[in-house]
């Protein structure tokens, strides 16, 4: 038995473009004899909870939340989650329970996401399910995306509309370091293939930035609202987000300045450096480059990509050689193309964007330009510290 009333509870989705909410998600809930609202989600995780027991508060929780449904702004949507446990339970021809409690509410599919759970819940019924939300206009997104290898498998079997990414995996990105560059890579794969990103579980400015710069279309979580039994109007928390987006702005607007710096600061270590080579094409620097305190190295390599020099590393009061890195070629970097790309013709100086480089497990940029009559390129390495 559940110790409580089932009850649809709704957090907002926010749209990043207008600071409007343009969707709810429904969440259930039990009202204990106390009053007070908790999550069923444990029921949901717990071996010992009766499926039956589960499968009518699902129902349950998902009628409420469509007869309530009517209330709301017709320009917003509604995330209903659908676990793929119960799939596996239907029979083969038997009519989608879910689909067969939004018909009877009378609310355009379109206005519906069907939101897959469970990452362990796979089924292989469950295209043929997605197809059946499809085909009467509904939407479909994955939940904890970048959870886990299958998720991938998901993608591409199913196709969803919308992916919502991992709340820890994001939490954790959003902090920096290489689940960072994860969480980045899986929203652009999402974007190549047409996807949404929804952010969940977004409680800090800084996690709300860190969605902003994956391109989330929406984002939720408790530094806008918390679920609630009633609807939020749709401006609520559009001054709120205007002032965080400007934030955001403002910081993104200060790290370009640092990257204006930056280069500014190259173009005259290019100098000192395009001097020496003139004067002394072999041997070290005769420059002190402390005022650069970014630098890493210094290198040079053919117009086909082959390290041609040392590396000449500052050490605070000498330069270092090392000579372990001539003769690799680094043609297929993507700061090398890009050099071949563009600063040929204009001999301008092109700053790569931040990599991780594998030798040194270090986040860099690169910045190159073509030296003398064109045949050498000369490099610089920078620790990506702070920029």
């Amino acid at each position: 038995m559940l110790d409580g009333q089932p009850l649809a509870v709704f957090q907002p989705f926010i749209d990043t473009a207008t600071g409007q909410i343009a969707g709810v998600e429904a969440l259930a809930r039990l009202r204990g004899a106390d009053g007070i609202l908790r999550s069923a989600g444990p029921l949901f995780a717990d071996p010992k909870t009766p499926p039956a027991a589960l499968r009518r508060l699902d129902r349950c929780v998902r009628e409420q939340a469509l007869t309530r449904f009517h209330q709301a702004p017709e320009s917003w949507f509604l995330s209903l989650n659908i676990s793929p446990r119960w799939v596996s339970r239907l029979r083969p021809e038997q009519p989608l329970p879910s689909l067969k409690q939004l018909q009877r509410s009378g609310i355009d599919p379109k206005r519906i996401v069907f939101e897959i759970t469970e990452l362990g819940g796979a089924s292989q019924r469950l295209p043929g399910v997605v197809a059946q939300y499809r085909k009467a206009g509904a939407r479909i997104a994955i939940d904890d995306f970048g959870a886990g290898y299958s998720q991938l498998d998901r993608v591409l079997a199913l196709q969803p509309d919308i992916l919502k990414l991992d709340m820890r995996l994001f939490k954790d990105a959003a902090q920096g370091g290489p689940s960072s560059e994860v969480v980045k890579a899986l929203a652009k794969m999402a974007e190549k293939t047409g996807c949404w990103i929804i952010a969940e579980g977004v409680e800090t400015e800084a996690e709300l930035d860190f969605a902003l710069e994956c391109g989330a279309r929406y984002v939720q979580g408790f530094i806008f609202a918390r679920p609630e039994l009633e609807f939020f109007q749709t401006n609520a928390f559009v001054g709120r987000f205007a002032r965080l987006r400007d934030h955001f702005v403002q910081h993104k607007l200060a790290e370009r300045a640092r990257v204006m710096t930056l280069r500014q600061q190259l173009t005259q270590l290019m100098s000192d450096l395009r001097q020496w080579l003139e004067a002394t094409p072999s041997g070290v620097p005769t420059c002190n480059p402390t005022a650069f305190p970014w630098l890493l190295r210094v290198y040079q390599c053919d117009r086909n990509g082959t390290q041609i020099s040392p590396n000449l590393e500052w050490r605070g009061h000498y330069w270092e050689v090392d000579t372990r890195y001539q003769g690799h070629n680094w043609s297929w970097r993507p700061y090398f193309y890009q050099l071949l790309a563009e600063g040929w013709d204009e001999r301008r100086l092109i700053l790569s964007s931040t990599y991780r480089d594998a030798t040194s497990n270090q986040y860099c940029l690169t910045a190159g330009q073509f030296v003398g009559n064109g045949t050498q390129l000369l490099l610089i390495d920078i620790d990506a510290a702070g920029f």
